[in-house]
């Protein structure tokens, strides 16, 4: 029912519903290179350019239809991707892994710590973060991560490496860092193994929404938005943010574009994700030309065209 009256809420506005439509994958049967034209007018309001894309949004969208590297399928697996990272940067920058699960019955929730989270290895979003086991809503838990695992994440933005990602579930040892009043997460904009600027996520569950900070390889912010507003507060440059810069870089490298993110805890680095189509690379930049700049940084593969 919930579901039927969101649809009449959004047939008064079409792009809302084309973004509905397509992000419950029941436009699936429309090719990529169709479906992203008529999702990215949606949702940006312009048409999509992908004979010569120049943007970083037009250029994501061409990298998804075009750039099928399988290798990226292991690296946007939350399971799969901890190999990687152990044979290229080292297993000491893995969160501690508490168990893999094919499903949510697997899950013994008895035997898990007081602290914990848990998430789908094949898409983005579907997350627990449990800080008291006693206060967990465990049949709300099961029905929202059954209800993951049901979802092929590839159909809502045609984000190819998703595609075959075997649904399952980790959990990981729940991370804090004592001094911080959140978990901070620094995220590496790479192109081609070479970072270029970095951004952090401040604000998540504030009243007033999610910041987002841009910064160039100095930590000076960087003067535009994607999307969403500045932090307001000063953010403090991490102690190993070179180091990062070092791993994102070797992680990186042959790949046209991918961002990189990484924790500090303690002064301790520890490995998040990868991502290749960050906002689905349908999130607007102010001022616009920084769209143009950060696309300018993409050099379309020569093997594609």
């Amino acid at each position: 029912m919930h579901s039927i009256y969101k649809v009449f809420v959004y047939m008064k506005n079409p792009n809302k519903l084309i973004n509905y439509f397509g992000s419950r994958g029941w436009m699936k049967f429309i090719p990529d290179r169709i479906y992203l034209k008529i999702i990215y007018r949606a949702r940006m309001g312009s048409k999509l350019k992908l004979s010569n894309p120049i943007t970083f949004n037009e250029k994501i969208q061409w990298l998804k239809i075009y750039n099928k590297n399988p290798v990226y399928t292991q690296l946007v697996d939350k399971y799969e991707v901890r190999k990687h990272i152990e044979e290229t940067i080292g297993k000491e920058y893995l969160i501690p892994l508490l168990g893999v699960y094919d499903s949510v019955d697997e899950i013994d929730f008895d035997a898990l710590p007081n602290q914990f989270v848990l998430k789908c290895t094949h898409d983005s979003g579907s997350l627990v973060l449990c800080k008291n086991k006693k206060e967990l809503d465990i049949p709300a838990i099961k029905r929202k991560l059954n209800n993951s695992l049901k979802r092929n994440y590839y159909y809502t933005g045609r984000e190819r490496p998703y595609k075959n990602v075997k649904p399952r579930l980790v959990c990981e040892k729940y991370m804090e860092d004592e001094s911080e009043t959140e978990l901070k997460d620094y995220k590496f904009m790479c192109f081609d193994g070479k970072v270029k600027c970095s951004f952090v996520c401040t604000d998540r569950r504030s009243n007033d929404g999610l910041k987002v900070t841009f910064f160039d390889l100095n930590w000076k912010e960087m003067p535009f938005t994607r999307h969403y507003p500045k932090s307001q507060r000063a953010i403090t440059k991490p102690l190993e943010y070179n180091r990062m810069i070092a791993l994102s870089e070797i992680l990186s490298k042959g790949i046209p574009f991918v961002r990189l993110d990484f924790y500090e805890i303690d002064g301790k680095i520890y490995f998040g994700e990868f991502t290749f189509s960050p906002g689905s690379g349908m999130e607007e930049f102010s001022p616009a030309n920084y769209d143009e700049l950060l696309g300018s940084w993409i050099t379309i593969p020569e093997v594609y065209i």
